[in-house]
Formats: C-alpha cells, sequence, structure tokens
C-alpha cells in the first residue's frame, strides 16, 4: 500500500473541465439578451451548486434565495418578495465565510438593484417585460448594424462586389473598418459558442480588396434643392455627407485641415490604414457629388454664417486637441502632445528621431500608434510609460503585442512625476514612481505609490499621449449648450435652441471608435432629411444566397498574419495581411446564419432599410 499518490486527472475531471469551458463559452457571448430575472435565477442555481456547505448563509442562504426567486418566475410573488430577495442576497453577501457565497450575493445584490423594474414587471404581469434587441448578434453587436451575416455568405459565395454593396447601406466606409475597427460584433458572435467568434473583421477587408470600388454607384435620388453644411471631414461627417447625397440633397463638407479623413489620416498611421487606400475611399463617398472646402477653419462667428446660407448644419468636428500632463517640466523643449505628432505624420511631415530615446506616456491606442511611429522614425529606444498594468491597457491587444515585437519596451505600474531637463531646457529625463496595484475604483484596480524610490529614465523626447479633448470654445462662446467639453444634443442629435444645427462624433459623445462615429453621421443624415420634409430611404437591393444548414461541424478561426517585424519597422507600408481565398471563403463558411436560424428568424431577421 503505498503512503503517497500522484494526482492524475480522472474521465470525470476531463468531463467537467469540457463543460466548464463551454460554459464559459456560452457567457463570454454577450449578446445573448435573457430574461433578467432567468438569468439572475440560473445563475443563484449555478452558485449554489458550488456550496460547499460549512457555513450557513451559503448553504441555506442560496438555496433559499432560489425559491424566492423561483416566487417571482412562477407569479407567486408580491412587493415585499422583493424586499425580501435584497435582504437576503445582502446577508449571504455580508456573512459568508467565502467567496462562492458572498460573491454569489453581490451578483444576485447586483442583479435585484439594476433590474428592479424587471421584476417588478413579472410580478404584476407573471411575463417578462424586458426589451429584447430585435437583431441577430453580431448585427446588434455592431453600432452601424451592418447586415454582417448577410454580406458573410456574399463572400463565401465569391460575390465579393455585392458584399461591399451590403456593407455600404450602413457603412460608406467598409475598407477602413476592415483595417482599424474593433470589431465590437465579434464579442457578440453566437458561433464563440461552438469554437471561437467569426473573424468578421478580416472578410470585411477581404471582401473590399477583392472587388473594385469602381464596381458599385450608389442610386442618388432627385435633387430636394436643399443645401447641409458639414463641419469637420473625418468619419462622422463623411457617413453623413454620404448618405444626405444620396437622398438627393447638396452638401458641402468644411474641413479645417490639408485633407479629408479626420482622425482616420491624422490620428492612424499608414502602417495600419494607408493613406493611398483612404483616400480612394474618400474619393468615391465624393463621387456622389459632394462639394469640399479644405483649409477652411470654422469657428462661431463662421458657423452663424453657415446657417444662415445652408439649409442644416451637421457639425462634426471630432476631438483633435491634446490633454496635459500638469507636471513640473512639460512645457520643456523635447515635449510633444501625441495629436500633434500624429498630425505632422499625417501631412507627410516626418519627424526625425535619429538615435534619440524617446518616452511615451499612455496606454490607449494613440499611445501604441506614436511608439511605433516613433520606432519608425529612427528613435534609438521607445518606452510606453503606464502607470497601471498591461491587462488594464485601454489599447486593442493586438496593438500592444505589435509594438512589443518592433522593439517597444512597456513600463507598466510607472507612474510619471516630472519631465528632467539639461542644458538649454531641454528634455534629458522623465522622473518616475513605480507603483502597486491595488483596491477598485472606477471599475478597475487602482494603482498607488509602492513603496520603491523614485527614478529617471533618460530620454531626449516625451511624447503625451493620455486622451484628446474637442475645441469647443468657439460654439460655446456663441451660446451652444457643452457639457465636460461636449457639444449637447437632444436625441436626434438636433441642437438645442439652435434650429437646423445637428452634431454627432466624438464632439458630441466624447472620443469613441471608428464605426462609431461612421454611425453617428449615419443616424444624423436620416434625421436631417427628415427636419428637412423629407423621408427618403436607403435601402438593400442585393438578392442573398439561399441558406443552407452545413452541419454541427467544429472549425478553427482564420488570423489575419503581420509582415516579419524586423522588416517592417523600415518602413510604412500596411503591417498587417490579409486573408488568402481559401481562409476567407473556410472563415466565411463557419458563419452559423443567426439571420435565418432560430432567433434571427423569430426576431425579425433582417432589415432592407432604414
Amino acid at each position: 500500500m503505498a503512503r503517497l499518490h500522484v494526482m492524475e486527472r480522472s474521465h470525470a475531471q476531463a468531463v467537467m473541465d469540457d463543460l466548464h469551458d463551454a460554459l464559459g463559452r456560452r457567457l463570454a457571448v454577450s449578446s445573448l439578451a435573457p430574461c433578467p430575472v432567468e438569468f439572475t435565477a440560473a445563475l443563484v442555481n449555478l452558485c449554489s451548486t458550488q456550496s460547499c456547505g460549512k457555513c450557513t448563509p451559503c448553504r441555506v442562504g442560496l438555496s433559499a434565495l432560489s425559491d424566492l426567486l423561483a416566487d417571482v418566475l412562477e407569479g407567486r410573488a408580491d412587493e415585499s418578495t422583493l424586499n425580501l430577495i435584497e435582504r437576503t442576497a445582502r446577508t449571504i453577501y455580508l456573512s459568508s465565510d467565502c467567496a462562492i457565497g458572498y460573491e454569489a450575493g453581490a451578483m444576485a445584490l447586483t442583479a435585484i438593484r439594476g433590474f428592479r423594474d424587471d421584476f417588478e414587471h413579472h410580478i404584476r404581469e407573471h411575463s417578462c417585460g424586458f426589451d429584447r434587441e430585435a437583431r441577430v448578434p453580431c448585427v446588434s453587436g455592431c453600432p452601424a448594424h451592418v447586415d454582417i451575416p448577410g454580406y458573410i455568405s456574399l463572400v463565401e459565395a465569391g460575390r465579393y462586389a455585392d458584399a461591399v454593396k451590403v456593407i455600404r447601406k450602413n457603412n460608406p466606409l467598409p475598407l477602413v473598418c476592415g483595417l482599424v475597427c474593433e470589431h465590437p460584433c465579434e464579442m457578440h458572435c453566437r458561433r464563440g459558442m461552438v469554437d471561437d467568434p467569426m473573424n468578421i473583421l478580416a472578410l470585411k477587408r477581404f471582401a473590399v480588396e477583392h472587388s473594385d470600388l469602381n464596381d458599385y454607384k450608389p442610386r442618388v435620388a432627385d435633387n430636394t434643392g436643399k443645401r447641409i453644411a458639414v463641419v469637420g471631414g473625418g468619419p462622422a461627417g463623411l457617413s453623413c455627407a454620404y448618405y444626405l447625397a444620396v437622398m438627393g440633397h447638396k452638401v458641402t463638407i468644411f474641413e479645417q485641415r490639408h485633407h479629408l479623413g479626420g482622425m482616420l489620416r491624422y490620428g492612424i498611421p499608414s502602417y495600419r490604414l494607408p493613406r493611398e487606400r483612404l483616400q480612394a475611399e474618400i474619393d468615391w463617398i465624393l463621387s456622389a457629388g459632394i462639394d469640399v472646402e479644405l483649409d477652411h477653419s470654422v469657428n462661431g462667428e463662421e458657423l452663424a454664417r453657415l446657417r444662415d446660407e445652408f439649409d442644416a448644419v451637421y457639425l462634426a468636428i471630432g476631438a483633435h486637441s491634446d490633454k496635459k500632463l500638469g507636471l513640473p517640466g512639460e512645457e520643456a523643449l523635447g515635449v510633444e502632445s501625441a495629436v500633434k505628432m500624429l498630425r505632422a505624420i499625417g501631412d507627410d511631415e516626418l519627424p526625425d528621431l535619429s538615435g534619440q530615446r524617446v518616452c511615451v506616456i499612455g496606454g490607449g491606442n494613440v499611445a501604441m500608434d506614436v511608439a511605433r511611429s516613433a520606432v519608425r522614425c529612427g528613435a534609438e529606444k521607445v518606452s510606453i510609460v503606464y502607470r497601471r498594468r498591461i491587462c488594464d491597457m485601454t489599447a486593442q491587444d493586438a496593438e500592444i503585442a505589435g509594438a512589443q515585437a518592433e522593439g517597444c519596451e512597456v513600463l507598466e505600474l510607472t507612474a510619471p512625476l516630472a519631465i528632467e531637463t539639461g542644458e538649454e531646457g531641454r528634455v534629458s529625463g522623465l522622473r518616475v514612481q513605480p507603483q502597486i496595484i491595488g483596491e477598485p475604483r472606477r471599475g478597475r484596480p487602482a494603482p498607488r505609490a509602492a513603496a520603491t524610490p523614485e527614478r529617471v529614465i533618460p530620454c531626449e523626447r516625451v511624447f503625451v499621449a493620455i486622451g484628446q479633448d474637442i475645441d469647443s470654445k468657439p460654439f460655446e462662446d456663441m451660446g451652444i449648450a457643452c457639457k465636460w467639453g461636449c457639444v449637447v444634443t437632444d436625441s436626434d442629435g438636433a441642437v438645442p435652441n439652435f434650429d437646423g444645427l445637428f452634431s454627432g462624433g466624438d464632439c458630441q459623445t466624447g472620443p469613441a471608435t471608428v464605426i462609431r462615429a461612421i454611425n453617428a453621421g449615419r443616424v444624423a443624415s436620416a434625421n436631417i432629411d427628415r427636419y428637412l420634409g423629407f423621408d427618403h430611404k436607403i435601402k438593400l437591393d442585393v438578392e442573398l444566397p439561399t441558406v443552407q444548414f452545413k452541419g454541427k461541424h467544429e472549425c478553427g478561426r482564420c488570423e489575419l498574419g503581420e509582415r516579419e517585424a524586423g522588416e517592417r519597422i523600415h518602413d510604412w507600408n500596411l503591417v498587417e495581411q490579409g486573408l488568402t481565398e481559401e481562409e476567407a471563403r473556410q472563415e466565411a463558411s463557419r458563419c452559423l446564419r443567426c439571420d435565418h436560424f432560430g432567433f434571427g428568424a423569430f426576431r425579425g431577421g433582417r432589415n432592407l432599410e432604414w
């Protein structure tokens, strides 16, 4: 008889691990839109099965809480039941011995307080009153509500021009989004329950790259005689201008800089979004009959003139002002904003950083763009300084990995304290304080100073990439309401007390993603059209392939490749490599067609117009 045994994974443990993985994938698909009460009850029941039985609040409390939730679902509850549910959950949270109990109590408390109206609806009506999203999961997750299953089916069929046509019904910048969209749609993809979410971003890019921009020209409605001024040529302004032009209105874009594109040109480097491809897509939009005035700034006085001259004005100036650190030495020579650097690169004015050591302060996509651009501008060493952990960075994981692959050093848990200067007031280093991660504040763990001495990172340049602001003061001065620098609008985008003036994009929401700005412009176009007394519809006239059930086969996700880091750091050419035709066809075939099967067909399926 052996004294000790080497633990081996049993068959039952292997099966349980597989079930845990399947449950995790199911929960990761955040678009399920279940009844909040049913979901809370299921969650409490799951937690109850995990109880070891040692402490009464967990062993008995979770069972009692489960019974109370069943009363709500089965029509036996009243208002006092909800109060009892809240007290029971709070007791479990406060008195359970371990996380199995107190975290279950905390989740139940969050649900009863956050979904109180839904619990009360169950009691009054004996049914769920939760407003479920009527679109399929990926379409619901896309801010522009692009018909994703539709164009994926066309990619699978090899009809790439038709796929682009479907995308452009809701998004006039498909190439841009195929390269730089943050693809929130993939978080909702139900294929993730089976193995991995669809690579929607890559399929969009493939469709655009394998069709000619001139394969499709939209049908422009008859001239309405109405004139609209769009202030700002970024994604929101371009989107709004395009759809208004298609509706038959005469549109003029007023752009402050030398080129259209906004942050697409002046905030995203060419190695992510090539200038010539961006310009080609912009030219396609302008071919709908849109006029442009470049190098035309619009202040309060000019905005008043435009309102007098045009039937409506759309204000979409973006967020192009930089934020300050507020640190000693910030005005030293060699300290620049990330916005300024990327803006210069957008105008083909590359800074010469040869042989210089560079510190980039920030943890977002802009910080990664500046760091990787600095490498291409000849910097000897690039350090990304961030006061939180890498996992807390707001930059996309692919951007962080790309920066590291190109030789950028990421200094996490490092808080800037001051800019050190040397001769002639130039930057000589960045004084920092090591941090230790602590308790959550505002939704994520907050750092605090560690018991470690300050140190100085030697450098000749510091780029500040801690966010952007909106230059709203000229408009505030003329009476336009602003909050935290953002233009305040009604739900339809109209600016209160300024008849015919609408606003959207980053200047209205604060800095956001490209696809959100594009959708803001699309929504504004419909509301401006309605304001002008029309009701034009943007329609889909593409026949989709017949849906066929393909079985329930698992298949891995095809990922985009990248050029070798040692090669790409010497040029500004596109880093990511698109899918091959074989990969694209296989990836498209993985789509479960939620627009046709199950929930999609039952809840509305496809929207053919807006």
